[in-house]
């Protein structure tokens, strides 16, 4: 099961990237665009960093020339899919199955190159791929439909298109070359301390008549073209609140869509942040960064839908990762979570009226210090007493449970119980949330948006903060 550890982050990235766009394919959303002049036609790359939350065979890119030809970037289920109709097609026989991955794609088209295959060169993470499950290669000269050739019914779509296939997840750094076939060192290199493939500044390319760069930085246009060009896209069923601070330099924790403990018709959606089931069906879900052994980690969780009351079904905690598996997750001392109803648990002892409850539209907060082992829990700006109330500032707080294992990695943990008249739907905020928030409060690094303050030493669930606190 993927999991982001402390050693698989870096704290210095050298270029950072601020923004990415959420896009929920459960609610179409895309950008479109019209070009106004067309392309060379045979020659483009395009270059993007995505994080997906769904799998499915969906588009991250999708170019339309005369209403029946066509070129798109995207997957055949797990396999990247890459083709040009006519022309040629690529898929990939290795898998993207990651939830907590940012990968970084290029596609480079020259269709004038004499050797066959290397008019079409694909990298993820800045290494090229040479194994293809189907590939097919384009002919000398043929038309590449990955480019703008006939303006006057040509539509480019980011994130799918009015017809669907539309992808779920995260994408960053969106950049198109008309008109160039560059390597993936125009856009990013391996760190020299780690080996990571990282992002760098792309605002000094030329980007060509239709070229344009997509840096999601303006919450109110998400389809703003920063090249120079004014190439920009029209916005569809997208709002301010998709932008996110999860980006390629700073990952974000997510729930992890891999997680199949006690998995009964749950669904996840808003760029795994959202986590709903049914009336009548279990569910259960973690996260996909686990902590160890130091630091001070918090975040925060709302009922953003319910039907019937809430009763016992909700339950937010940590969970341990005995062996990076979550194969006992209710064992004594391996989980801790608190109940809507009142109650807390250990994950065997159980003690009644630890807290008041909550329900429908009230946030949880949760604040887990590995340097003394305790986690605290809060309502809607207030702390717990351990004693029946929410009703304390932070410093005089007391913690729900203490003498944690801090030796051992814990993950955020939440739960729904079969409740027949009770469809739950939990919204989780790491520190990029999917929902509105009206505070705006962050972390002491300055990373994070959350509705309430975050304790002072307590930080955001991001690998920025992992590699230096945990």
């Amino acid at each position: 099961m993927p999991l982001i550890l402390g050693t698989n982050s870096i704290k210095d990235t050298g270029f950072d990237v601020a923004n990415s766009c959420r896009f929920n394919s459960g609610s179409s959303d895309y950008l479109s665009r019209t070009p106004s002049g067309t392309s060379s036609g045979t020659i483009t790359t395009h270059s993007l960093w995505f994080k997906r939350c769904d799998f499915a065979s969906d588009f991250l890119y999708i170019n339309f020339e005369n209403g029946v030809n066509y070129g798109y970037i995207g997957f055949d289920s797990d396999s990247l899919d890459i083709r040009s109709s006519p022309g040629y097609v690529y898929v990939t026989t290795q898998k993207l199955r990651d939830p907590s991955a940012w990968y970084h794609l290029v596609v480079a088209v020259d269709n004038s190159l004499g050797t066959a295959s290397d008019r079409v060169k694909i990298y993820l993470n800045g290494s090229r791929i040479t194994s293809f499950s189907t590939q097919t290669d384009p002919s000398s000269g043929a038309v590449n439909n990955l480019s703008v050739d006939n303006t006057a019914s040509n539509l480019m779509n980011v994130g799918g298109y009015s017809g669907g296939n539309h992808f779920g997840g995260y994408i960053a750094e969106f950049v198109f070359i008309d008109g160039q076939a560059l390597d993936p060192t125009s856009f990013g290199e391996f760190d020299e301390d780690t080996g990571i493939w990282k992002p760098i500044d792309v605002s000094g390319l030329t980007f060509g008549t239709n070229g344009f760069y997509l840096d999601f930085e303006n919450s109110g246009s998400l389809g703003a073209d920063v090249s120079g060009n004014g190439n920009n896209f029209t916005v569809n069923n997208l709002t301010s609140v998709d932008q996110s601070t999860d980006t390629c330099t700073n990952n974000f924790a997510t729930l992890n869509p891999l997680d199949v403990i006690d998995d009964d018709g749950r669904t996840l959606s808003e760029g795994n942040l959202n986590f709903t089931t049914s009336s009548g069906n279990n569910g259960n879900i973690t996260g996909t960064i686990a902590v160890s052994g130091s630091g001070k980690w918090y975040f925060e969780t709302k009922i953003s839908a319910q039907s019937g009351s809430a009763g016992s079904s909700a339950k937010f905690g940590i969970v341990g990762v005995r062996d990076l598996n979550f194969s006992t997750p209710y064992s004594a001392g391996y989980s801790y979570y608190i109940y809507s109803d009142g109650r807390k648990e250990d994950g065997a002892n159980t003690t009644n009226s630890a807290h008041p409850g909550y329900s429908l539209n009230d946030i949880v907060q949760v604040a887990l210090d590995l340097d003394n082992g305790n986690i605290y829990f809060g309502l809607n700006g207030n702390w717990g007493d351990n004693s029946g109330n929410f009703n304390q500032t932070f410093g005089n707080a007391t913690a729900f449970f203490t003498s944690i294992n801090t030796d051992g990695f814990w993950s955020a943990f939440f739960v729904k119980n079969v409740t027949a008249d009770n469809a739950l739907t939990l919204s989780v905020n790491f520190g990029s949330p999917s929902f509105a928030i009206s505070s705006g409060n962050t972390d002491g690094n300055g990373y994070g948006n959350f509705e309430y303050a975050v304790p002072s030493g307590y930080f955001a669930l991001n690998t920025k903060n992992l590699s230096e606190y945990g």
